[in-house]
């Protein structure tokens, strides 16, 4: 008998040549088949009469092939297939386009049920366009492309929804039933069917109710396993040592004191959640969200200092060399207030630059291998850096007491075996954890993908940031947009243009693409530069950036923008991150219809840094009802994280997260929208690792946990 395991090759029917258009899909067993589930049903469940059809109506007929012909249009350059139909109520032409092979398979005499929508010809005719048909052989074996809810797949070139039909049903018929993984208890409780049933359901329901359950029962399996992850993961870490670091709150109370500030009430909350699990032996592993602006860093930079108090150093770690040197800036500038005798030495150390600030307020460059040997001599105690200050030689590196706590922007999970590679083993313990992000994530999305993550939100802005005044902009009004960054311009402030694509020749990404939308031509990064700087402003200092540049091009480019040398900076999204130039008073995005919500909060975070009066501004050609919709919520929402839920809501998760850079499987990635779903999977994991913390009596579960790991890269 098949199982999971065979491959596809095995199969009778599958050959060669069909097995190379299933790699498209990435199907090669026959797990992998069963796994590609439809994602709609056409209903031809009900079989009418002949004479009962009317137009418009989807409809499944049972006859008998008459006639079969093929002609030639000419005007339209094609071959039309025709077949008479009949039944006992009448008769029916069915065409086809395009398909002169048909006339070979239509039988005359033979009998077939044909499915299809019915349409009325311009001589006041009823036929059938385009139908799916099925021969009919046996009455008992039942149908596939006929007669009932008829699944409908993702599909490739030369591999079409019926030969999937074709292909599953032969497997689900020959194959052992696969052994159940999830604990029965959970299924009955649940009410989710048994993962034969699902497959069955899934692909051939016989009502639409059980294509529910099957969905149900598959993407709560994923989400299972993944809060059985989590969970897991949480348990893992809170066995490991870290060191205590203890605050003296009269200390810090005063520091704040100096701050040229006031905390927010969500910045003093997040400080203190932050404080309290730094306190403990067991390592932190916290993620500190905000909108832009919302001051983070400040809250991130006091963690370090307490770890500094307690002779620990900080490795801090950013996504590029740009954002790294900013947080070296902001740190040096927050330090300032801080009274001397508490002051750590703060090191940049990237691969193009080694600077070191010390307590007496000195700035000095250094080389890399002379700032390694301060550090390693305990003389520096925040080490601000990309990611490649964490590797596996890393953790003995440090001096004093060693490292204590890691600072992480815009990276939310780092795993546990990551982690282990920090441990220091003569100290015998590993650092806490600080994750930073700006991108507001919905709380679904934080339950499942990084529920082992304890969370702190900063909700408000600082007083006396304006708001930024956001419009869409049709076609029609795009000259008035350009007078508009001239007289701001005037006044001396600068602007960011946003495009989608670097190059026109850039094929556009997927994920961006509105089917139901005209073509649209995208615009280009290099060609609005070359419009904007020769044609629209040729008497404006206009620069161009993206992220094909050379890290100490790109570097220079922004210093010139940050600087004010630069009045345009005509960009793709990666300014979206940690971007910080106080004088940008314009957010122009062009295509803003290609962004996703959340991507466009955090491109507008990038104005309004100031005193300033800033405005945003969404152009798009776009003329469809549901994208102006979804741009308006830009407009309204009250935060990032009001406008994420909504983004979920309006795109899906696959759009919102970006299932090809998760991993995470399509059907678990939609019912990231199922609140109570979430609710139960997470119930479930809890229950089960409460009794059965190893999986030691679930081996297959275990198995299936560590299958599904390995499939979405957790590590």
């Amino acid at each position: 008998m098949l199982t999971l395991a065979t491959p596809l090759a095995q199969i009778r029917g599958i050959g060669p040549s069909v097995l190379s258009k299933l790699k498209n899909l990435e199907i090669f067993t026959v797990g992998d088949l069963l796994w590609h589930f439809p994602f709609r049903y056409e209903d031809f469940s009900k079989v009418y009469n002949i004479a009962e059809l009317e137009p418009g109506q989807q409809a499944t007929i049972k006859g008998i092939v008459e006639n079969v012909s093929v002609r030639r249009a000419w005007q339209r350059k094609m071959y039309v297939t025709e077949a008479i139909i009949s039944d006992d109520t009448g008769s029916i032409r069915a065409v086809w386009f395009n398909q002169p092979y048909l006339k070979n398979i239509l039988v005359t005499g033979r009998h077939a049920n044909f499915a299809g929508k019915v349409s009325f010809s311009d001589d006041q005719e009823i036929y059938l366009s385009h139908p799916t048909f099925e021969m009919i052989q046996n009455e008992e074996e039942g149908t596939r492309h006929t007669g009932r809810l008829v699944p409908i797949y993702p599909e490739t070139r030369g591999v079409t929804s019926k030969m999937l039909r074709t292909y599953i049903q032969q497997i689900l018929l020959g194959l052992k039933r696969p052994a159940e993984w999830i604990p029965e208890d959970i299924l009955e409780t649940l009410s989710l069917p048994e993962i034969k049933s699902a497959l069955q359901g899934a692909h051939f329901p016989e009502h639409i109710d059980d294509a529910y359950l099957a969905k149900r029962r598959f993407a709560f399996e994923d989400l299972f396993l993944l809060q059985i992850w989590n969970l897991s993961q949480k348990l893992k870490l809170a066995e490991q040592k870290a060191p205590a670091l203890a605050t003296d709150i009269e200390w810090l109370k005063s520091n704040l004191t100096e701050l040229p500030f006031e905390l927010t009430q969500t910045q003093k909350r997040s400080l203190w959640e932050i404080v309290k699990d730094i306190g403990e032996e067991r390592p932190m592993n916290r993620l500190l969200q905000g909108d832009v602006g919302s001051g983070k860093t400040v809250i991130a930079a006091l963690s370090a200092l307490i770890a500094h108090k307690n002779g620990y150093v900080t490795a801090f770690m950013a996504p590029t060399e740009v954002l790294a040197k900013q947080h070296f800036e902001t740190l040096k500038k927050l330090f300032k207030n801080v009274d001397h005798a508490d002051q750590p030495a703060v090191a940049l150390l990237t691969g193009s630059e080694a600077k070191i600030f010390y307590e007496n307020d000195l700035e000095s460059d250094t080389t890399k291998s002379a700032l390694t040997q301060k550090i390693k001599k305990g003389e520096v105690g925040i080490v601000i850096g990309t990611h490649a200050l964490i590797s596996e030689k890393t953790s003995a590196s440090f001096g004093g007491k060693g490292l204590g706590l890691v600072i992480i922007d815009e990276q939310h999970r780092f795993g546990v075996k990551q982690r282990a590679k920090l441990a220091d083993p003569k100290r015998g313990f590993i650092p806490h954890f600080l994750s930073m992000s700006a991108t507001p994530i919905p709380r679904t999305v934080m339950l499942t993908i990084f529920g082992d993550l304890d969370v702190s939100v900063i909700s408000e802005l600082p007083a006396g940031r304006k708001k930024i005044i956001t419009e869409i902009v049709p076609p029609e009004k795009r000259p008035s947009t350009y007078k508009l960054i001239r007289e701001k311009i005037k006044e001396g402030r600068q602007a960011f243009v946003v495009c989608p694509r670097i190059d026109p020749s850039e094929e556009e990404p997927a994920a961006a693409r509105e089917k139901t939308r005209k073509k649209i031509e995208l615009k280009s990064v290099k060609e609005e530069y070359e419009k904007l700087s020769k044609t629209i402003f040729p008497d404006l200092k206009v620069a161009m950036l993206h992220g094909q540049m050379k890290p100490k091009e790109k570097e220079q480019i922004m210093k010139d923008f940050h600087s004010g040398k630069t009045q345009i900076l005509v960009s793709t999204s990666v300014i979206e991150v940690g971007v910080d130039v106080p004088n940008a008073a314009i957010m122009m995005i062009e295509g803003s219809d290609r962004f996703g919500l959340a991507q466009l909060y955090q491109l507008r975070g990038r104005i309004g840094r100031g005193e300033h009066e800033s405005f945003c501004l969404l152009l798009t050609d776009s003329e469809n009802e549901e994208t102006h919709a979804r741009l308006k919520a830009i407009t309204e929402a009250q935060n990032g994280f009001e406008l994420a839920e909504r983004d979920l809501q309006l795109r899906g998760p696959g759009q919102f997260m970006g299932e090809e850079q998760t991993g995470f499987p399509d059907i678990a990635m939609q019912s990231l929208q199922n609140v109570e779903l979430v609710k139960s999977s997470r119930e479930a994991a809890a229950k089960v690792l409460t009794a059965d913390r190893s999986l030691a009596t679930h081996p297959l579960l275990a198995e299936k946990l560590d299958e599904f790991i390995k499939k979405i890269h957790a590590e």
